[in-house]
């Protein structure tokens, strides 16, 4: 193998990486939302966790967060408003990327 060839696998090697980091951070920032969300709603215990699988199922009507935006944001209208979800969205997702990492 040439240095250019373990430099290709190399990268490629990261991009994999980098690429299921940032799958594992949405999911487990779309959990830690949907928490949060049910500690709204006034749900506990066995509730919280169907409501935090509901919130996981929305997830995959389409690519990129704004499905489980809506979801949230339908199921907490009039409670919290869009701005209030959309930071929370941001920083849970920088606390889901901190912890793995961490974990790493």
């Amino acid at each position: 193998m040439t240095t250019f060839d373990d430099r290709e696998r190399a990268f490629e090697s990261k991009f994999a990486h980098d690429a299921e980091m940032l799958f594992r951070a949405g999911a487990r920032r779309n959990r830690l939302l949907a928490e949060w969300a049910a500690g709204v709603l006034g749900k506990t215990g066995p509730d919280a966790q169907a409501y935090a699988r509901e919130v996981a199922r929305s997830d995959l009507q389409e690519a990129g967060d704004e499905d489980v935006f809506r979801k949230i944001h339908a199921d907490l209208a009039g409670r919290v408003d869009e701005a209030t979800i959309r930071h929370r969205m941001t920083s849970l997702l920088a606390e889901a990327k901190a912890t793995l990492a961490a974990e790493s």
